[in-house]
């Protein structure tokens, strides 16, 4: 079992505020704890943001509490009432799903029986709860933040590896089928991951002016290398979808095809290594004479081969016309918008391991 650093967090948020709990002389500490499991994120802004939502979700369902007990009692059936109007309330107010579980919560926890004075009991359970979501806060901040930037570009390098090996494979046909599908559902995932990394990343905030810029020129790069990783992944499952129809092309044309994405994914793979600062600087700027793809040419001579054949099934060639030429789109487009960046921020190179 691999442990996370948001799973490490959660505990340390939950012994925190049993600590503290404890040392304060609340009448509740389990409270505490269960607060803070709830208000742990995986990024510093969305905990703030957190805090803020369910501090306001526990003041609406303390007094939606307060007030029920005072007029109808603490009847189980008076209680599922309070919380229906809470969960109603909250959701109204578009509420994450742990802020109306947490409101709901606190909920139970004040319209719970007890011998001593409504208010103060009421006080003490409330009091517990910000203690969780504080203490949860504190540890976020604090303990191990998170660095998007590494992780998203080491998830996409890692998928972009994928897809162009795959590629190399796949269009020699010598890919193995089962072995691919497997890959290819695979891939699918971490790319839904990229999108997700991508949106924590772009919600991370930055207090300098050049930072601010620093990071903007970051999030436009960032997006467009999700997209031409996207995109040569749809030519590899146009591939893959066409299996063995791929030998009804001629076998001269079959090497073009070979010759002219061999040299997409060759320029491809030089584009991310030069981010990464893998290539000399005195070669960067030749990365533009280096076996430049003519995509255009190939697709137009792909149509006129088949405009000229009476195979029945030539249409399906199209949708890999189509799929080249959008990936060598977005290839030409991540190109120009490297060389703005290291432009203007020569000598800056990406991590895919925090130092």
């Amino acid at each position: 079992m691999k442990l996370g650093a948001r799973m490490m967090k959660t505990g340390l948020a939950v012994a925190v505020a049993l600590y503290v709990a404890s040392l304060l002389g609340f009448i509740s500490p389990l409270l505490a704890a269960i607060a803070a499991v709830f208000s742990i994120q995986p990024s510093i802004y969305r905990s703030y943001q957190s805090i803020v939502e369910q501090i306001q979700a526990n003041i609406i369902g303390a007094l939606i509490a307060i007030v029920a007990v005072y007029t109808l009692g603490n009847d189980p059936f008076i209680v599922a009432f309070a919380i229906i109007i809470v969960i109603g309330v909250t959701m109204n107010l578009k509420m994450n799903e742990n802020t109306i579980t947490l409101a709901a919560v606190a909920v139970i926890a004040l319209m719970d029986s007890t011998d001593q004075t409504f208010i103060n009991f009421a006080a003490s359970r409330f009091s517990s709860m910000i203690l969780g979501i504080l203490a949860a806060f504190v540890v976020n901040f604090l303990f191990m933040p998170p660095k998007y930037e590494t992780k998203l570009f080491t998830k996409i390098d890692s998928a972009t590896n994928d897809i162009l090996q795959w590629l190399r494979v796949t269009t020699r046909q010598l890919s193995d089928e089962p072995a691919l599908k497997y890959e290819i559902i695979r891939i699918q995932d971490n790319i839904r991951w990229l999108d997700h990394t991508y949106l924590l990343y772009s919600e991370e905030r930055t207090y300098t002016k050049g930072s601010r810029f620093s990071k903007g020129r970051k999030l436009v790069l960032f997006r467009q290398l999700i997209t031409t990783t996207k995109k040569s992944f749809d030519v590899l499952k146009a591939f893959h979808r066409l299996d063995k129809k791929i030998e009804q092309i001629p076998e001269e044309f079959q090497d073009t095809l070979v010759s002219e994405l061999d040299k997409l994914v060759n320029a491809h793979e030089k584009l991310v290594l030069s981010l990464k600062g893998r290539i000399k600087q005195t070669h960067r700027k030749s990365l533009r004479q280096i076996e430049q793809p003519n995509i255009p040419l190939l697709v137009e001579r792909l149509m006129k081969v088949y405009e000229e054949s009476n195979n029945p099934d030539k249409l399906v060639f199209l949708p890999l016309a189509s799929q080249l030429m959008e990936y060598y789109y977005q290839l030409e487009k991540l190109k120009r918008l490297l060389k703005s960046y290291q432009k203007y921020n020569p000598n800056t190179y990406i991590q895919t391991t925090e130092k």
